[in-house]
């Protein structure tokens, strides 16, 4: 009986059973849509995952959306009330001083004082009547109209700003060296 190389490697062959393919190294089993055949199946639970993330994302986002919406007209409706108290007190002082003007200088000039009481009492009652929402459209009209007149308010209201943090900053170095010498 003449063996030759291919009859001994075909015998080998049938007798040794059929090597399975080698796993990555690290693992001890074959995952679940990992091979060739399971790539469908992979694929659609990635899009199926991938969907209910990106739909429990929008959910959370929409969530802070109405809790920061809420929150801001919060904020502003209580920045409304204090800036018609303080219109309302600026008003009370006007009228008092409009009265001492009357007393010593005469009514003439009393007039410009009192009519200056007028104008803010009644800026303070409008402020007062609008809503939130109507401010901001009617803020949202001036500027559209009258862009030029709307960035010289903001500098000077930025300008005003400014010094009004400056003069605290000051204020409070200026307490803090006083207590420091007298120590």
């Amino acid at each position: 009986m003449g063996l030759n190389k291919f009859s001994v490697v075909t015998k080998w062959r049938t007798v040794m059973a059929p090597r399975k393919p080698a796993l990555p190294e690290g693992t001890d089993h074959v995952v679940r849509g990992a091979s060739a055949g399971d790539e469908a199946d992979g694929a659609a639970t990635f899009v199926a995952a991938k969907d209910k993330l990106v739909g429990q994302v929008r959910e959370q986002v929409s969530t802070l959306r109405s809790q920061a919406t809420s929150k801001a007209r919060g904020f502003a409706d209580d920045g409304k009330a204090r800036a018609t108290g303080l219109l309302n007190d600026v008003s009370e002082v006007i009228g008092e001083a409009a009265e001492a003007i009357d007393r010593r200088f005469g009514a003439d000039y009393g007039d410009y004082a009192h009519r200056a009481q007028g104008a803010v009492s009644g800026l303070a009652d409008k402020l007062d009547k609008r809503t939130v929402d109507d401010l901001i459209d009617d803020t949202r009209d001036f500027v559209r109209k009258s862009p030029g007149i709307a960035i010289g308010i903001a500098a000077v209201a930025g300008f005003m700003l400014v010094r009004l943090i400056k003069t605290g900053l000051d204020s409070t170095s200026g307490s803090r060296e006083a207590a420091n010498d007298g120590a």
